[in-house]
């Protein structure tokens, strides 16, 4: 490794995707490195604010996000996982591969986001040693410890069928996700490189090594992970700007009673709410409990009307300053917002979208620090009792307590930044 090495992180998505790349980009930084962070250019201001180089790279999701049309189709859950690659990033494939070549040429190692497709590209073309990420443990794709899929909850009647059933399964999966792919073979003959079977699912995964960036509390290592896979716990960093907490307004609120119920829906599943907030607020009128509303910047999630005493409506809050003063919080089941929640070792109820969410909803039942309450069925009346089950559940709150301290025993900045030194 050189004594200042470049490094360059290549991430897309929302912020549960960027904020783990700028805490391990800080810990590259403070050890005296050169880091670069290249994504959509909605981002800049986030990451130059932290002292980061930038470096922008098409698709940009602030664009995206801002069709209510796409984001609804974006959270489909049997067809929004294909849509997200077919019709978001991947027709931007060649343009993001121009703008992360010019600036990797001088890099010493690329770290790469599952989604950020260009990224064994560029690593390829430019003969550059990478490392892949997977921020949660369903991209792996284990027979040994199958995700659940969303859209297919027929599919968790078969989960204690054994690696078998489960490789055969994914065996199909392949066969029907390949075509989706078809860009990126496109390109790779167009730069006269071979072409890979399984572009969308398998080529995400780095021959010099991954790191997965969650905690041992939600998954274990499978002998069918990708070679030289590392668990380096969490990254954590949830500031809106650095060095910014919470507002006057909401810190005011947080002194002034008891513990709130915190609702949340991340930084994409607040683009398609639906009635969410609005039925949150009626759980909590319900159970006579203060309650804190962060509903995104997305008008069409404003109150409609008067909200009742006691509850709250915040665009955005530092989730480690807001989550451990809760009583409970109820959220959508995203990496980064379920990461924080564990940490904060508070009970849960997830309502998950789409993606990866439902299988982070079942690991976080399976620990015992929650439930789920799928979206469909996302009503007042069953939010408030499955809330009110889960505060008086002394079991929960000493498994939430418990997976908090496990979580703290983890130096996940220091782990991946320590393996991307050594990857060099």
């Amino acid at each position: 490794m050189k004594p200042r090495s470049h490094f360059l992180l290549s991430t897309f998505g929302s912020l549960g995707d960027l904020h783990p790349y700028i805490a391990v980009g800080i810990g590259l930084r403070d050890r005296g490195h050169r880091v670069t962070i290249a994504t959509s250019a909605d981002y800049r201001s986030k990451v130059e604010g932290e002292g980061l180089n930038f470096h922008p790279v098409r698709p940009d999701i602030g664009v995206l996000a801002a069709d209510p049309a796409v984001m609804a189709k974006a959270f489909h859950p049997r067809t929004g996982t294909e849509y997200v690659m077919r019709s978001m990033f991947l027709p931007w494939l060649e343009q993001s591969y121009e703008d992360l070549c010019g600036i990797a040429a001088d890099a010493d190692l690329i770290v790469g986001h599952p989604i950020a497709f260009a990224t064994p590209i560029v690593a390829e073309m430019l003969g550059k040693r990478w490392i892949s990420v997977a921020l949660q443990p369903s991209v792996m794709l284990s027979a040994f410890d199958p995700p659940t899929i969303s859209g297919y909850p027929f599919l968790e009647r078969f989960r204690n069928w054994g690696p078998r059933f489960w490789g055969q399964f994914f065996k199909v999966a392949r066969s029907v996700a390949r075509p989706w792919g078809n860009p990126i073979n496109e390109l790779r003959r167009k730069l006269g490189l071979g072409e890979v079977r399984d572009p969308v699912l398998d080529s995400m995964f780095s021959p010099y090594g991954t790191q997965a960036w969650f905690s041992r509390v939600l998954a274990r290592p499978q002998p069918d992970w990708p070679w030289n896979t590392t668990i380096t716990g969490f990254p954590f960093y949830d500031k809106l700007a650095p060095r910014q907490g919470l507002s006057a307004e909401l810190a005011e609120f947080l002194k002034a009673g008891s513990a709130p119920l915190v609702f949340t829906l991340g930084s994409s599943a607040v683009f398609d709410a639906g009635q969410f907030y609005e039925e949150s607020a009626k759980a909590a009128r319900i159970l006579g409990r203060r309650a804190v509303l962060l509903i995104g910047n997305d008008p069409r999630n404003q109150p409609g009307h008067a909200l009742p005493d006691g509850v709250i409506a915040a665009n955005y809050a530092p989730y480690s300053e807001l989550f451990p003063r809760a009583a409970a919080v109820v959220h959508q089941g995203g990496a980064g917002t379920t990461a924080q929640a564990l940490r904060a070792g508070v009970p849960m109820c997830v309502v998950p979208h789409g993606h990866d969410q439902p299988d982070y909803a079942r690991r976080c039942v399976s620990l015992g620090v929650g439930k789920v309450v799928p979206r469909h069925r996302y009503r007042s009346s069953r939010v408030a009792k499955e809330l009110e089950g889960l505060l008086s559940n002394a079991a929960c709150h000493a498994a939430a307590a418990a997976a908090a301290a496990e979580i703290a025993k983890e130096d996940a900045i220091a782990a991946a930044c320590d393996g991307l030194e050594c990857a060099i």
